[in-house]
């Protein structure tokens, strides 16, 4: 199998001037290629800085992560802006989508600072809206859609640039369990058809029950690392607006 994450010796310090607190510390993780893993853990115990560390948004004080072979943590501003751009999806609790755009443009918006022609722009956008059952919301503002839709798009945006793997922090916390479902259906099948790589830090049972590798951190350090036996869902991915 191939190792797509390997983080070692991983800690991020915060309040270091007076009393250290460890957000990380000391982790060591490896994930392969096409691994469907939850990060739990109680709410302060590190999951949202390590995946922020392993996605290249911040940088840890001690340790090294490689990213398919790049060392990101010797990476300069720019060359980790780019590596960033080639290789991770990221899904956001909150979305993150830009209002003013259209859910086409929100989804499209990676490709064009790839410089991907246009024509292949279109093609990837609406495949994905077809796949995620939104092809009737190309031209919708996200005020125009329910969390559930909204969050669909920052799926399709995250998957556009066909990234190695993707990071997603709380990616059901404001879905209803319809939604939620939905979304896992469709990420479950692109793991499984596609062979991305998913990395969730998450609170909710329904993710951990997809889950088929499960890693707890407490106070920042990891406490136990398991394979789960995820709950069988073969209801195929609805289409319904949500």
């Amino acid at each position: 199998m191939q190792t797509v994450i390997d983080a070692h010796n991983v800690s991020k310090v915060y309040n270091a001037d007076t009393i250290p607190v460890y957000a990380v510390n000391n982790v060591h993780l490896h994930l392969q290629k096409g691994e469907f893993t939850a990060l739990v853990g109680p709410s302060g115990s590190g999951k949202t800085t390590l995946l922020n560390l392993i996605g290249g948004l911040d940088k840890p004080d001690s340790g090294n992560i490689i990213i398919n072979g790049v060392d990101i943590t010797t990476l300069s501003a720019n060359e980790l802006i780019n590596f960033r751009l080639k290789n991770i999806g990221f899904v956001f609790q909150s979305f993150n989508l830009i209002p003013v755009l259209t859910a086409k443009e929100n989804a499209e918006f990676i490709l064009q600072l790839q410089k991907v022609h246009r024509k292949e722009r279109i093609k990837r956008i609406e495949a994905l809206f077809k796949q995620i059952g939104l092809s009737d919301k190309l031209n919708e503002r996200p005020a125009k859609l329910s969390g559930g839709q909204q969050q669909r798009v920052a799926v399709a945006r995250a998957l556009a640039s066909r990234p190695q793997f993707v990071l997603a922090d709380e990616p059901t916390a404001n879905l209803d369990s319809r939604s939620a479902s939905n979304l896992l259906d469709i990420m479950a099948r692109l793991n499984k058809e596609e062979g991305i790589t998913f990395l969730f830090s998450t609170h909710d049972q329904r993710v951990i029950d997809r889950a088929r590798r499960v890693i707890t951190l407490v106070d920042g350090q990891i406490s136990n690392d398991t394979a789960a036996v995820p709950v069988t869902h073969e209801a195929p991915v609805s289409t319904e607006k949500s």
